[in-house]
């Protein structure tokens, strides 16, 4: 009586599981989904969306994209499959119109000549949940001829430490998008915020703040201040050099060989130098002292 008990349980329990166990199945998307990420400065911008074929799923004929199967002056999911979503983690500048950060739908409205590119608040479901009330932005942009993608395409062909471009590329249309941030800014921001957080015994993140300021050459009372910090937590190689290198670049090179000797005092302590960076301030040395 046990031994067939136990067997009823288990056929109870393989019914109840495998209507769950088949929800779960899903067959490969005609157009399948993709995440693309790129880092403009300190901003993190992210794209998910779907891939349409020019040929489709299972067709060897390419089909009309531009004004057929996707109509011109008609709002486009700018994708397959759900709306597309963008990503950005910091505030930017879209086209030079300013888009706070957050998590956008973004829609097109393609046209012959000139698209609109639509962030939208709502970032889920498909064209027909698209309401114009709830745009966050919307830009003009230019279509370009390119070379021929056969899917669809999301991605970042240039980018520097404060812009980029996204560009919305299918079939031998690519729609450049332009995106640029204050990277300056958020980086004294972050710098000032990681400094003031940092433990006592921290030179570290004071020095890198410093660095980067100075070798970016802005805000040079936060740059300045930032080495001072470091210095006076605890004098090592690595900012005695910098301090050195920074007061030269003043043309103070008395002050200059001054730091870069006490500097030298202490190559041989933690954290010690590499050989490069001694033998780059002993060339910067005989350089100042050959200096008139």
């Amino acid at each position: 009586m046990r031994r067939h008990t136990s067997a009823f349980l288990m056929v109870l329990l393989a019914v109840a599981w495998a209507p769950a166990a088949v929800a779960q199945l899903q067959p490969p998307l005609p157009s399948p989904n993709a995440t693309v990420a790129q880092t403009i400065g300190m901003t993190k911008v992210e794209v998910a969306y779907s891939r349409p074929h020019v040929k489709g799923a299972t067709r060897k004929e390419e089909r009309v994209i531009w004004g057929a199967l996707v109509p011109y002056d008609q709002v486009w999911r700018t994708g397959a499959n759900a709306t597309t979503k963008i990503t950005f983690d910091g505030d930017v500048t879209v086209e030079g119109q300013k888009l706070a950060a957050g998590a956008y739908g973004l829609y097109t409205i393609p046209g012959k000549t000139e698209w609109t590119v639509i962030f939208n608040k709502v970032t889920t479901g498909s064209v027909a949940d698209y309401s114009a009330e709830k745009d966050a932005l919307r830009v003009k942009v230019k279509p370009e001829a390119t070379e021929m993608h056969e899917l669809f395409t999301i991605e970042f062909p240039q980018v520097t430490s404060s812009s980029a471009v996204l560009a919305l590329r299918w079939e031998k249309l690519s729609v450049p998008v332009h995106l640029a941030v204050d990277t300056q800014a958020q980086f004294l921001a972050a710098a000032k915020d990681a400094v003031a957080k940092a433990k006592a015994d921290d030179w570290r993140t004071s020095l890198t703040a410093a660095r980067y300021l100075y070798d970016n050459k802005y805000a040079s009372a936060d740059a300045a201040a930032f080495l001072d910090k470091s210095l006076a937590v605890k004098e090592t190689f690595n900012n005695l050099s910098f301090k050195a290198s920074v007061l030269a670049g003043e043309g103070k090179r008395k002050e200059a060989l001054a730091a870069a000797q006490k500097a030298m005092t202490l190559k041989d302590t933690d954290p010690k130098p590499s050989p490069e960076a001694l033998a780059d301030l002993e060339k910067k040395m005989a350089e100042w002292r050959a200096a008139k």
